[in-house]
């Protein structure tokens, strides 16, 4: 079950790198999740780094042993997506949206994000280590980052990132217990009908080329179906970036 046990770290460089530290070091349950106060050197997509000041921020990780192939994992995926979007749109309201792949966005900015690794065992899908981070307190950022929002911003609030971490722990295991295949045509709707510009224009960035185009659908297997110029491109991870104005 996500969330238990739930470990609170005073500090680490990173809550994806210490769960990983964890699952090499032996077996661990599935649910084990860990919460940082501080992290000094937070993980994201692609290389990315994440910003957070003590205390402020929800930065956990939690560990999953996925009844899944490695096939399949985009359900895995999509399951942690929406429940980070259900925790997240609880309070921020219908303006929350899912950034392909599993970005969590309100309006054009970005309040968190996800990091999945997976460890194997030959040909086994062992484990799932699923890193969220989401901006609750922050209210000044890094001058780097383009588009950045925060709960506190969004709700004129201040809140218990601790707490919430536990409530979003809660929202992801209510995904995650019920995710099976026979669920997951379903859920990808679901995923799609709360998706950032899911059929509206928007600018992206391809092989050095900055162009307009419209997403026009997400496959079962995670690829992208972007339509630039009347063609329907289907784009993996990694393939295209969204352009953002400042």
């Amino acid at each position: 079950m996500i969330g238990y046990p739930f470990h609170i770290l005073s500090s680490v460089d990173s809550t994806n790198n210490y769960a990983m530290g964890q699952v090499n070091a032996g077996p661990v349950a599935d649910g084990s999740t860990w919460f940082a106060m501080e992290q000094t050197a937070g993980k994201g997509q692609r290389g990315k780094s994440w910003h957070s000041a003590p205390g402020e921020n929800i930065m956990l990780t939690t560990v999953l042993q996925p009844a899944l192939t490695l096939q399949q994992q985009f359900m895995l995926s999509v399951a942690v997506a929406l429940g980070a979007y259900d925790f997240f749109s609880r309070y921020a309201g219908d303006e929350t949206r899912i950034k392909w792949s599993n970005d969590i966005y309100w309006r054009d900015r970005k309040a968190g994000g996800i990091l999945i690794e997976n460890v194997l065992r030959g040909n086994i899908w062992q484990y799932a280590i699923a890193g969220l981070g989401i901006n609750i307190n922050t209210v000044r950022f890094p001058e780097d980052l383009v588009n950045p929002v925060s709960l506190r911003q969004i709700t004129g609030r201040t809140w218990d990132s601790l707490a919430l971490a536990r409530e979003l722990c809660n929202c992801l295991e209510e995904r995650h217990s019920r995710l099976h295949p026979a669920v997951f045509s379903d859920w990808l709707e679901e995923y799609k009908s709360c998706l950032y510009r899911f059929n509206e224009p928007g600018l992206y960035k391809m092989n050095g080329d900055i162009f307009s185009g419209v997403i026009r659908d997400v496959l079962p297997d995670g690829r992208l179906c972007l339509e630039k110029s009347g063609e329907v491109l289907e784009l993996g991870f990694g393939e295209v970036e969204f352009v953002m104005v400042k």
